[in-house]
């Protein structure tokens, strides 16, 4: 595609960004398309987040993804929010309204449930590792499959509970759970949940691959005791996918448990927004998920 003065921006805010692998799925797709428009990585420090969001609506960006450590804080900047933005209160999707600024959605419950569709989730327990952004869309996905019992574990108290109370409204299976033995060798208050959680998943960021840190790919966010608890049978999905298969999955395999990483959310997440942004029904899936497997093995 050549650029040039009419080619239209999209792109993702995040910090950092550069390791994204969002502009080589969806510049594969916006190409498929035919669509005049370029996708880019925009490294944007928390600092200048609200004057970058201004100045690309200023320039008629056509819709923006929101990554680490914006989700939150960019939903409190959005002159609007979708019901599904509002009920999580992060937002990963903008789209640029007519009148001026952004309207928030979130399109990571989509992204995320993607790979669970089929089986049914009634009547069975899930356990969500980690309280941050990405734990909201993860609870309201499992809200939407119908589980009644949500257990957020997490280290800190207090983030934990302002979780929970802000979860509370829309998801009132939620169970709080101080997880006192993660990173530390002990970790027996995981072990009964693990015992009966159908799905347990990882929101942290623990065994993902960092160029300033290589050994970090090595670790897993659950002891050695606990992944010995982890019910056969039991879906472990990891929301990282960097390295493939991570350390938590690599062990969940090898207990008999299914296993699903965090890139197929990534690809259907970012679907759902090239949807949203062109009013294309039909946005091409399967090259956007080429593309990312073929950025991912020339970073690997």
């Amino acid at each position: 595609m050549d650029i040039g003065g009419a080619t239209a921006l999209v792109g993702v805010l995040g910090d950092p960004v550069r390791h994204s692998l969002s502009p080589a799925m969806h510049n594969a797709a916006l190409g498929e398309l035919g669509l005049n428009w370029v996708y880019l990585a925009l490294p944007t420090p928390a600092a200048q987040l609200a004057a970058v969001l201004e100045g690309l609506r200023a320039v008629e960006c056509r819709g923006l993804n929101v990554t680490l450590p914006h989700k939150q804080a960019v939903a409190r900047l959005c002159q609007s929010l979708s019901p599904l933005g509002e009920r999580v209160g992060a937002v990963n999707t903008l789209i640029p309204l007519a009148e001026g600024g952004w309207q928030g959605t979130n399109t990571d419950v989509e992204g995320f449930l993607a790979p669970l569709r089929g089986p049914t989730w009634a009547g069975r327990e899930a356990l969500v590792l980690g309280c941050g952004g990405s734990a909201r869309a993860v609870v309201a996905a499992l809200v939407e499959l119908g589980l009644p019992r949500i257990r957020v574990a997490a280290r800190r108290r207090e983030p934990l509970e302002r979780f929970v109370a802000d979860c509370r409204a829309w998801a009132p299976q939620l169970e709080p759970l101080e997880w006192a033995g993660q990173g530390d060798g002990t970790g027996g208050s995981l072990l009964a949940p693990l015992d009966t959680a159908a799905l347990v998943v990882n929101t942290t960021p623990v065994g993902m691959a960092a160029a300033s840190d290589p050994s970090s790919a090595g670790r897993c966010p659950l002891t050695e005791e606990e992944l010995v608890a982890l019910r056969p049978g039991a879906t472990v999905y990891d929301l990282i996918y960097t390295p493939r298969p991570t350390r938590l999955l690599e062990a969940a395999a090898a207990r008999g448990c299914p296993t699903v990483d965090g890139l197929e959310m990534l690809v259907q997440q970012g679907a759902a927004a090239l949807r949203l942004w062109s009013g294309i029904a039909e946005v091409p899936v399967a090259t956007m998920r080429t593309a990312a497997l073929r950025q991912l093995e020339t970073k690997g």
